[in-house]
C-alpha cells in the first residue's frame, strides 16, 4: 500500500488561489509624469516605510524605471535633509536631580 507524502489532506484542496492577484498599475505611469522631482515630499513620503527605508518595488507597485528615479529622488532629499535619514529615536534619561 503506498502511502502519500502530504499528510492526510485530500488532494486537490487548498491549492493556489481562487482569485488571481490584482496587477498593481505604476502611479507614476498614470499620471505621465517623466522626472519625479526631490522637492516634492509629499509624493516621496509614500514610498518610505515607517523605519524610512524605501519601500520595494513589490509593495509599492512601481516600475522599475521609475523605482529606480524615485531612489535617486529620495536620496537626494535625504542629502538636503528634506527627508529623514533615519527614524526619530526616543532617548530614555533617568531622572537624575
Amino acid at each position: 500500500m503506498a502511502m502519500r507524502r502530504g499528510g492526510s489532506r485530500p488532494p486537490g484542496r487548498g491549492r493556489g488561489r481562487r482569485f488571481p492577484p490584482r496587477r498593481r498599475v505604476c502611479g507614476f505611469c498614470v499620471d505621465k509624469v517623466k522626472i519625479i522631482d526631490y522637492k516634492d515630499i509629499g509624493r516621496l513620503r509614500r514610498f518610505i516605510s515607517e523605519r524610512c527605508k524605501i519601500d520595494p518595488r513589490r509593495k509599492t507597485g512601481v516600475c522599475a524605471g521609475h523605482q529606480r528615479d524615485l531612489a535617486v529622488a529620495i536620496k537626494r532629499a535625504r542629502h538636503l535633509a528634506l527627508l529623514p535619514m533615519a527614524p526619530t529615536h526616543t532617548r530614555v534619561t533617568t531622572g537624575i536631580s
